[in-house]
């Protein structure tokens, strides 16, 4: 997919990505939570997959209802990847609650 055609598709699409002293990530948008540990977290958005890198990371707040996440700890990195090339198996974090 080209850059124009993305742009395309993500016009009316609003992500925010809110990071306080590399140590507090706020993101909008968010779909579900692949998966998470100490060390990275992979959260599935509407404009594709995140991960983010750092130590120490933990999930300070997950809210269904504005789709957004906290993440806290010492981050590192931020990058995003088409949700098709890393979609891991058996769905995400929210997948599985609310089974």
């Amino acid at each position: 997919m080209t850059v124009e055609e993305r742009k395309g598709l993500t016009n009316n699409i609003i992500q925010n990505l809110v990071l306080e002293n590399r140590g507090k990530l706020s993101i909008s948008g968010v779909l579900d939570v692949l998966s998470f540990d100490d060390q990275v977290v992979i959260v599935e958005t509407e404009l594709g997959l995140l991960t983010i890198k750092g130590e120490d990371l933990r999930i300070n707040k997950l809210s269904i209802d504005t789709s957004e996440v906290v993440v806290e700890g010492d981050i590192y990195s931020m990058n995003y990847s088409e949700k098709e090339m890393e979609r891991k198996n058996g769905g995400g974090l929210l997948g599985k609650i609310f089974k």
